[in-house]
């Protein structure tokens, strides 16, 4: 149970699952995002941050709104 809250408050707080694999000594970050990939919320937003910075705040006019990965409101 300690290992499990553990992993959730990292990776909820940011943590690399790459790192968090190495600490928790699976033998791959594919078996951590197993685990826990529902713990990361905030997935893929450093990566349409970065785009709407080079598009100017633009890219999400232009994204699906039904795509899993688009954020569903601002």
């Amino acid at each position: 149970m300690l290992r499990h809250t553990y992993a959730s408050i990292t990776l909820e707080a940011g943590e690399s699952v790459v790192t968090l694999a190495r600490w928790l000594v699976h033998s791959s970050p594919a078996i951590t995002l197993g685990y826990y990939a529902h713990f990361m919320p905030e997935a893929g937003s450093k990566g349409r941050t970065a785009i709407d910075g080079l598009l100017g705040g633009r890219g999400d006019r232009h994204a699906g709104r039904n795509s899993p990965d688009s954020p569903q409101a601002r």
